[in-house]
């Protein structure tokens, strides 16, 4: 068969097929790059199939995607109980422990990690508009996430947690209120016993670029999708230029809020973010880069 390198998820592709059969970008499609060098990842098309193992999954819907998946025997994914749609009888469903306790919260609620194991079906959905992004990944490798943007993986991909070091806090003493931009935690996935299949939901569009090494790029902290492990990143405040020192120091609300990413590797925004909210002047903040740049 021959083969070619999916733009999308840098792997081995079969261009036979209407779609890559391992993250689902069409494949007779022009690719679209921005003059910055942006590239749009297309949506999924409606019914596009993608394989993993013996299982398989099709993506329904354009404007809330459902990733329907058909399970083989002993194939198995891990979800969040929030995002399931609907399942079959025969398909077992089980609690699953991750490290960490996998304390996270959604509106004030516990989020539970659940197990579906084949054979059977099991559908997903995020229940907001977006986009499905299918990442997989080889095996030993490692892909970033921001938080409340996993959908599932399949069971040969371990899961992992750590604080983002991105944060500023404003008021002082009992006022002390501390500032997360982008989540006080990120996920990281990473393919073990062999390829994995890692789903994620992007609010509105996705755009992917490659960082070369020492090459950096500011973007809004909560519009960061996920990331190459290699690719660094730290807190980058920007205030206005040449009105002196003493407006600078005593006027600390008066700024941007970015986040700093340096290459090499992959990321991916998406065109949907909150940002940075209005406050008063901070206080302390991570380690972190400043420019006056207005």
């Amino acid at each position: 068969m021959n083969t070619y390198i999916c733009r999308y998820c840098r792997q081995p592709s079969d261009p036979s097929q209407p779609t890559c059969p391992l993250c689902g970008a069409p494949v007779d499609i022009k690719t679209v790059v921005s003059d910055s060098g942006w590239i749009e990842q297309p949506a999924i098309r409606d019914m596009a199939r993608l394989q993993f193992g013996q299982s398989h999954l099709q993506v329904t819907g354009l404007r809330v995607p459902i990733a329907e998946f058909t399970l083989a025997p002993q194939d198995w994914i891990y979800f969040s109980h929030h995002v399931m749609l609907w399942t079959e009888p025969q398909t077992r469903l089980n609690n699953m422990s991750l490290k960490g306790g996998w304390k996270r919260m959604m509106a004030g609620m516990p989020l539970l990690m659940m197990q579906a194991t084949g054979p059977g079906h099991i559908a997903l959905s995020d229940n907001h508009a977006g986009e499905v992004v299918a990442l997989p990944l080889q095996h030993g490798q490692s892909m970033w996430v921001r938080e409340h943007r996993f959908l599932c993986a399949t069971g040969n991909i371990t899961y992992d947690w750590q604080q983002n070091h991105i944060w500023y806090t404003t008021g002082t003493g009992d006022d002390k209120e501390w500032h997360y931009p982008m989540g006080q935690y990120g996920d990281t996935f990473t393919a073990a016993g062999g390829p994995g299949l890692l789903m994620l939901h992007s609010p509105g569009n996705t755009f992917i670029r490659d960082l070369g090494h020492g090459e950096s790029l500011l973007v809004q902290p909560s519009s960061l999708l996920y990331r190459d492990v290699s690719v660094r990143m730290h807190l980058h405040l920007e205030y206005p230029r040449n009105l002196g020192f003493a407006f600078w120091s005593n006027n600390l609300d008066y700024r941007n809020i970015w986040l700093r990413l340096n290459g090499p590797g992959r990321v991916a925004v998406q065109s949907v973010y909150e940002p940075a909210e209005e406050c008063e002047r901070i206080t302390d903040f991570s380690y972190s880069t400043t420019s006056h740049r207005w």
